[in-house]
């Protein structure tokens, strides 16, 4: 496979030179839905390097695994379906965190989340028993 360097669109032709393949084995690609090259308003395919990536993958399976267009299809398919699964997973994993931190939160300071509202339990009386035990230790007999 050939090292790419640049960012660009490239068209059919040098894409076919570059792997080695025919610009026909590029059509049948798109034709079959593995390859969705961007067009210009001449409609001349463009190729990004997104494509050029997935183009790779085609061409391992078929060179080195041996795989037909139709299961490479099916290989690519559920490629897109497990990444669709890994970013619901990562947005889950995320919201759970979150969630957790949240309530982490709420049970550190028990007035915040309450559905009525928490006051103090000290007896009105406490700050002055306080005082005055502090005031009687503080006596000379």
């Amino acid at each position: 496979m050939t090292k790419r360097k640049s960012k660009g669109a490239y068209m059919i032709s040098s894409v076919a030179e570059m792997y080695g393949i025919h610009p026909q084995t590029l059509r049948l690609y798109e034709r079959e839905g593995l390859l969705k090259p961007s067009r210009t308003e001449g409609n001349t395919r463009l190729y990004t390097d997104e494509d050029l990536q997935r183009l790779e993958f085609i061409l391992s399976l078929a060179r080195d695994l041996g795989v037909n267009i139709s299961g490479m299809a099916i290989i690519l398919q559920m490629r897109e379906r497990m990444e669709e699964m890994q970013r619901q997973i990562q947005d889950f994993v995320k919201y759970i965190q979150e969630e957790v931190l949240a309530r982490a939160s709420a049970a550190a300071d028990p007035s915040r989340g309450a559905i009525v509202p928490v006051y103090s339990l000290q007896c009105p009386f406490q700050n002055f028993l306080s005082l005055s035990n502090h005031l009687d230790s503080k006596r000379v007999v």
